[in-house]
């Protein structure tokens, strides 16, 4: 199991799910460096991403990451340059020279060869096979590289998180072709290893029917992989995209029978492939960082709208939680900070940016008798709201803490003034 940083990334929180057991997955070199800075073992992450950089490619490379996510024919390109030996150190000069000019020359080279149509398949002379890649003057293990399959599942979830159909941006579609070819050309590149398949239907999912179907899909490219390469994959990771309880209507199944039933569901599929069992793998975020955490909001303005609803203010909004905004997410909140017995008011509440569509929480009951001053809690906020907060309007981010058994621990400290002029260069 790959905890999915991208839900919220921090290096007190990827040293936790490293103490459980867990790997952690990235998708840029700034979520690699925190893994790194937090101490996770680098064998035990996995570098996602729909558009990797050449420089973040070699850092994973350099520090020995686990398994790189392959997404597009120009990555498996960059790895070919990359990992084509001799290599001494990243970014070598090669035949052309050694200055940038020859460095430019070698990259487009090798990217000719591995993403043109007059790409040479290099089989034979160790191919795929071969134990060890060159690197410098020591020789190291091969990359494990898993290709990122597109199965055409259709996620019940938002539009925007759903990833799985054919018209996105990322992964290699199977109905196209383009996943078989992909296959092709990772097992053509000597410098890399393909470890399996990869893939992510979406996020948000509340039971496993999606991925029944995109196993069943992956696994029928598995034995193609078979018959027509005569290798059986080793791995296969189906993502993550967990559903967690929002709001009292949210039904999450219970994450226990959810492993079972995919482990079946994998297993009865491999058994009438005639294929052997992968190592299966699994990227939960939300599920594991979501649940448990809450957002404090201190009220500063209550507007009544005679008919309508009360629009609650706070000294937050779409800075600190862009998702009601982006997807349309319902949040569940309350009245933290007292007790109340006044009657419940429908309410809206809102964040304090020049956006009309500033809002948090769109629809909830609160006692009439909020004022300023008030706190008000919104629930299952520790996903995708700071990991994707920004400075819009110059808002500083808040501080995240953690609290067990009475006690507090701060995880980020909150931002200053300072901190936002700190790159203005005047």
């Amino acid at each position: 199991m790959f905890y999915a940083a991208k839900a919220f990334c921090c290096r007190g929180v990827l040293r936790w799910v490293t103490e459980e057991g867990l790997g952690v997955d990235v998708c840029t070199g700034g979520e690699l460096e925190v893994a790194l800075q937090a101490g996770v073992p680098p064998e035990m992450i996995t570098l996602h991403g729909s558009n990797k950089l050449e420089s973040e490619l070699a850092r994973a490379l350099d520090t020995g990451v686990g398994h790189i996510v392959v997404d597009s024919f120009e990555e498996i390109a960059r790895l070919a340059y990359l990992t084509d030996p001799p290599v001494p150190g990243r970014g070598p000069a090669g035949a052309g020279g050694n200055g940038s000019s020859g460095k430019r020359s070698r990259r487009e080279r090798v990217q000719r060869e591995w993403c043109g149509r007059e790409r040479v398949h290099r089989n034979g002379a160790g191919g795929n096979g071969a134990a060890d890649r060159a690197v410098g003057k020591e020789a190291t293990p091969r990359p494990r590289v898993l290709v990122r399959v597109t199965t055409g599942v259709e996620a019940h979830t938002h539009e925007f998180v759903a990833t799985a159909h054919d018209d996105q941006k990322f992964g290699f579609s199977l109905s196209s072709g383009a996943a078989d070819e992909a296959v092709r050309r990772v097992l053509a590149c000597p410098g890399v290893e393909l470890a399996g398949l990869h893939s992510h239907i979406g996020s948000q999912i509340f039971d496993t029917d999606g991925f029944e179907a995109a196993a069943r899909r992956v696994l029928s490219l598995a034995v193609r992989i078979r018959d027509e390469h005569g290798i059986v994959i080793s791995e296969l990771n189906l993502g993550g995209g967990l559903g967690i309880a929002y709001t009292p209507d949210d039904d999450p199944a219970d994450v226990k029978v959810i492993a079972q039933n995919l482990h079946e569901i994998v297993r009865s599929q491999c058994a009438a492939a005639g294929l052997a069992m992968p190592r299966l793998t699994v990227e939960p975020g939300r599920a594991i960082a979501g649940p448990g955490t809450v957002t404090l909001y201190e009220v500063g303005t209550v507007k009544d709208v005679d008919g309508l609803r009360t629009y609650v203010s706070v000294d937050g909004g779409m800075s600190d939680n862009i998702r009601t905004a982006l997807y349309d997410a319902e949040y569940t909140c309350v009245l933290a900070s007292r007790e109340s017995a006044a009657p419940p008011m429908l309410s809206r509440i809102v964040g304090r940016h020049c956006e009309s569509g500033d809002i948090v929480v769109r629809d909830s009951y609160l006692p009439s008798d909020v004022v300023p001053g008030d706190l008000i809690a919104v629930a299952a906020t520790g996903a995708y709201c700071r990991s994707m907060a920004s400075n819009y309007n110059h808002v500083t981010r808040p501080a995240v803490v953690a609290v067990r058994d009475g006690a507090a621990r701060l995880l980020l400290r909150r931002e200053t003034m300072d901190d936002l002029l700190r790159l203005d260069a005047g």
